[in-house]
């Protein structure tokens, strides 16, 4: 039997679904809520529903917007002709917060992972390929996380984009630690490592 009123631990229960949140975590934050204001816990239910409701991914670079095509694919400032693969929307964000990158960006929703049984059909591999086929992409940005999934994914991708389209194929290098996960490095890091990309070479 729990030791919480029903309400208490239900949003226990419930917080607890949340990334690296366990049960103490889940317990210091349901305790924390119910010192707020009612005012302040509405404002953060609300939010949440506001995010479930309004946004979604757009149908062209995968980034989270709430309107599609996103903010950065309709702007005419952005260079067309260079485009960064991510592996997903925060690593986008994590890019956008440099002011370094002015292209346009295609996000994967993942990476490679047979152990998983992920493989190039579960990720938005064909529609990066078919924004290719158009003709205006000439450089491929791979900014995808070094871990051993990330650099099997771009291990393939440098593969089918170098045997398939007329593209340079870069990768960020400089200032990525191996194992790095881009939303959780800074944004002199991610510039640097922008700037120091390799271009590989069919």
């Amino acid at each position: 039997m729990s030791p919480y009123p029903e309400p208490m631990a239900r949003l226990i229960s419930q917080l607890q679904k949340l990334p690296t949140i366990g049960p103490k975590s889940a317990q210091r934050l349901a305790f924390y809520f119910l010192k707020m204001t009612e005012g302040d816990a509405k404002g953060i239910a609300e939010s949440i529903k506001d995010v479930k409701a309004s946004l979604d991914h757009c149908k062209l670079c995968g980034n989270i917007t709430d309107i599609d095509p996103c903010r950065i694919c309709i702007d005419p400032k952005r260079n067309q002709n260079l485009i960064c693969v991510v592996e997903e929307p925060d690593d986008l964000l994590a890019i956008e917060r440099t002011n370094q990158y002015k292209g346009l960006y295609h996000t994967l929703m993942g990476v490679l992972s047979p152990l998983n049984g992920i493989g190039p059909q579960d990720l938005r591999i064909s529609g990066l390929f078919d924004r290719l086929k158009k003709g205006q992409i000439n450089e491929v940005i791979l900014a995808i996380g070094s871990t051993t999934e990330g650099q099997a994914t771009s291990l393939y991708l440098t593969q089918q984009l170098t045997q398939h389209f007329s593209v340079s194929v870069s990768q960020i290098a400089q200032g990525i630690p191996v194992g790095g996960d881009l939303d959780y490095i800074d944004e002199l890091t991610i510039a640097r490592a922008l700037e120091g990309r390799r271009v590989f070479m069919p």
